[in-house]
């Protein structure tokens, strides 16, 4: 193998390992993005400084953000880890976490979670079969208990304590950053991480944690819009409303109202990748709009997820819809006159951006693929992709559930189970359309319709079920002939 080739599989190694313990941390926070989201809404809403002041109602604040979401996330990462038994197992660790410090520990939950759930996974391994029949309930029962007692004094006088130190460490650093002006440039690190999939992991994995913090205290936090700022993309995609050629400036319009009113910022993904140079739109305009967020006291409650401008309205505390305007709209403006300038001076051709699209599906499929080795007991996350075309179509009168997935189950699989649903009514064909991550598939689904690199994983949750396989959510002739079928 020459050095080149070492080299690039060294870089692809790293990027897919970067991708797999993101997306692993983001996995712990996203699910429960919802009590995230209420927790944020009870607190702009009803503390001293609201909307409509409650004392009775503010009492939910603090034993939320202490207790709750901290609780949520651990669980949450011991069921990636080892299922039901492994999130309790998980929480207990958690419980520990939180009771041997005073500042919400979700980066202690982020680790005490995911270990506890390990450590119990490595005992029931090391007792596999060893078990005398009729013994099993017990020895499950007491066996979680012990361990999970062990784990949350071990949380409670030595992981607590320590992550309290890391935290504080962390959160002084961003405050010095912000004191020093320089909070700006983190935009140089995030919005090229954010082409490569990163985005969820730098948002929920490392920001919405000392965000959550910080709004305890302030009542918002400038730190949830560092990623979620949807002004940087929508410059992109307008500059190829007006400049693009071919498919590219067909379908940015499209692109800008489920980008920038949806909050699915993937969409543009592909779009920047067409023109790589175009990540210099993308870190200008986020810089200008989080400078422009500090200089004016803009921030949010709460993460808002999707990143969607309806959501930043939502989360925004009372009198800060001006300020946040403002950075949105800078950052729009900004990357829309530097992608404006580089498409007009550069050539492009109107395949680029299919092929675009192609090397998005692959970069996010690695990532994919590499997280089954966490999430996933035992599975073999390379497989054939093939294997789910051998699966034989079901009959007409067999399909009355039809499950659409991908990674979190809330931004493509959303958008493709939509478009299917109106192409179903609009032939008058009665089966449930919905859709789910991949690891929460329920069993009584006929037809699960996932991105061909997660299909393995799919049919590996959904073994009984017909799997199609498809390249592209928005648009799939897939969906004409499933309607067809079931016509």
């Amino acid at each position: 193998m020459s050095n080149l080739d070492q080299t690039s599989n060294s870089k692809g190694g790293l990027r897919v390992g970067v991708q797999r313990f993101g997306r692993f941390l983001s996995g712990m926070v996203m699910p429960n993005m919802g009590a995230f989201i209420a927790w944020g809404l009870i607190t702009a809403m009803f503390i001293k400084t609201g909307w409509f002041p409650n004392a009775t109602i503010e009492q939910l604040v603090g034993p939320m953000i202490t207790y709750l979401l901290p609780l949520l996330i651990g669980y949450t990462g011991g069921t990636m880890v080892h299922g039901t038994r492994g999130g309790v197992v998980g929480a207990i660790m958690t419980i520990g976490v939180i009771v041997g410090t005073d500042i919400p520990m979700f980066l202690g939950a982020m680790i005490a979670g995911p270990f506890g759930a390990w450590v119990i996974k490595k005992f029931d391994k090391s007792i596999e079969g060893k078990i005398r029949a009729g013994f099993e309930m017990l020895v499950n029962n007491f066996s979680a208990g012990i361990i999970g007692g062990i784990l949350g004094i071990f949380a409670l006088l030595g992981i607590g304590p320590a992550v309290e130190a890391i935290s504080k460490v962390l959160s002084a650093g961003v405050q010095g950053l912000m004191n020093l002006g320089l909070l700006p440039l983190v935009n140089l690190i995030i919005e090229p991480g954010k082409v490569l999939f990163l985005n969820n992991a730098i948002n929920h994995g490392i920001l919405t944690p000392i965000a959550t913090d910080q709004a305890r205290e302030l009542g918002k936090s400038v730190l949830y819009m560092l990623e979620s700022n949807p002004g940087p993309g929508l410059g992109i995609l307008l500059a190829y409303c007006f400049f693009g050629r071919g498919v590219a400036k067909s379908s940015a319009p499209g692109a800008v109202v489920i980008h920038f009113f949806g909050g699915i910022h993937e969409i543009y993904f592909p779009y920047i990748l067409m023109r790589p140079i175009l990540i210099l739109a993308a870190i200008a305009g986020g810089v200008a709009g989080t400078l422009t967020f500090m200089l004016t006291g803009a921030g949010l409650v709460s993460a808002p997820s999707p990143g969607s401008i309806i959501a930043y309205f939502l989360l925004t505390p009372k009198g800060g819809y001006i300020p946040m305007l403002a950075g949105v709209i800078v950052a729009a403006v900004v990357s829309f006159l530097i992608a404006s300038l580089l498409l007009k001076t550069g050539k492009q051709k109107e395949e680029d951006l299919e092929a675009a699209s192609s090397r998005m599906k692959d970069m996010k499929s690695q990532g994919n693929t590499a997280n089954a080795a966490i999430t996933a007991d035992n599975q073999e996350a390379n497989r054939a992709a093939d294997i789910a075309s051998s699966v034989a179509s079901k009959a007409k009168a067999d399909v009355k559930k039809i499950v659409f997935s991908c990674d979190a189950g809330m931004g493509s699989s959303a958008m493709g189970a939509s478009i299917l649903r109106k192409k179903m009514k609009a032939e008058g064909i009665d089966v449930a359309v919905t859709n789910t991550a991949i690891s929460e598939i329920p069993q009584d689904a006929d037809v699960v319709i996932t991105q061909k690199t997660l299909t393995d994983r799919a049919r590996s949750v959904a073994p009984n079920a017909e799997h199609i396989s498809i390249d592209n959510f928005l648009k799939s002739p897939e969906y004409d002939a499933l309607v067809e079928r079931l016509k």
